[in-house]
């Protein structure tokens, strides 16, 4: 018996010296062959599972074969929230030492002034006045001026509130800072898609008025009191010319030469919570507006960093 186990020790080698390649060989195929089948059988029990392509300035619903490559030369960027990305604990590299990440300062408004008076600025008006004129049901003004010229923009003309039958507004990839309240008019938009215009951290409360607005695609870590990092709001009241609307955000009347009224407010619009700029004729109509979306703030307020905002990452409980 001792003999016959000696016997196979020292074939050992002599067969792995012969077939060792061929064993590899056959292992990885019969290996390979496994996990095709656990992939297909996976894919099999779970048809919902599927790769999509990437989609960037082109409208929800888009065919896979008309998908496009990514047409920004440029993403927009600045250093409103850089703040929310510091780890808790940072290490001086000098001292060897950790210490908290730095405190919030107060926040302000992008200050950036539109050239009324440039070739992106005239060439949108142009574009903006073909598309209502054409009846067309959307505004796309990277492909309607291109990517240059939509680089140098920073809000949009008022005259958007005039395209009454565009659905899909795609604002992907722009460097704007601000919205105009005139989107509120868009009476018949259904989808808005301002994805990756990073410098854009708020909205008018006049988008509120797009009833029929049920899709969106907006960077949320972008925004104030974005819900993964609760970054504070500017504190309000601050008025510039460029923010202030002409008719009260709630009512639509009138402001008295008295007071306007400024307020934050959080509230869903289509797929997303988006931090809501009031500007308000009187403290009643403050008082009058919905119930904020939970998990923020749960009532309209003037923000700065003494506001208490809900843990990051809460969520809405099922």
């Amino acid at each position: 018996m001792v003999f016959q186990y000696i016997s196979v020790l020292l074939a050992v080698p002599v067969f792995w010296d012969r077939f060792g390649l061929f064993v590899i060989v056959a292992a990885g195929a019969v290996i390979a062959i496994l996990l095709c089948k656990g992939l297909k059988n996976s894919a099999a029990e779970d048809p919902l599972v599927k790769l999509f392509r990437p989609r960037f300035n082109q409208r929800s619903g888009t065919g896979d074969a008309e998908l496009k490559p990514n047409p920004v030369r440029r993403y927009a960027s600045c250093h409103c929230l850089d703040a929310q990305y510091e780890p808790d604990e940072v290490e001086d590299e000098g001292a060897g030492e950790h210490g908290l990440r730095p405190e919030w300062q107060e926040l302000l408004f992008h200050t950036e002034v539109q050239e009324t008076d440039s070739h992106a600025w005239n060439s949108l008006e142009a574009y903006i006045a073909k598309v209502r004129e054409e009846g067309s049901d959307e505004l796309n003004p990277m492909v309607g001026i291109g990517s240059e010229k939509w680089e140098q923009i920073v809000t949009l003309p008022k005259s958007i509130g005039t395209l009454k039958s565009v659905k899909v507004l795609s604002l992907h990839g722009g460097h704007l800072v601000r919205i105009p309240p005139a989107i509120g008019d868009m009476t018949n938009l259904e989808e808005f898609d301002p994805y990756t215009s990073r410098c854009l951290h708020w909205f008018p409360y006049e988008i509120t008025r797009c009833e029929r607005l049920t899709r969106s695609r907006v960077s949320t870590r972008c925004l104030y009191g974005n819900y993964k990092y609760r970054p504070p709001f500017p504190r309000l009241p601050q008025i510039p010319t460029a923010l202030a609307p002409a008719t009260c955000s709630v009512c639509g009347g009138l402001f008295s030469q008295k007071k306007t009224h400024q307020a934050w407010i959080s509230l869903r619009v289509a797929t997303d919570v988006l931090p809501l700029l009031v500007h308000a004729c009187s403290e009643k109509c403050i008082e009058s507006l919905p119930k904020p979306a939970f998990g923020y703030a749960q009532r309209p307020h003037f923000g700065g960093l003494h506001l208490e905002q809900p843990p990051a990452d809460l969520r809405q409980p099922r």
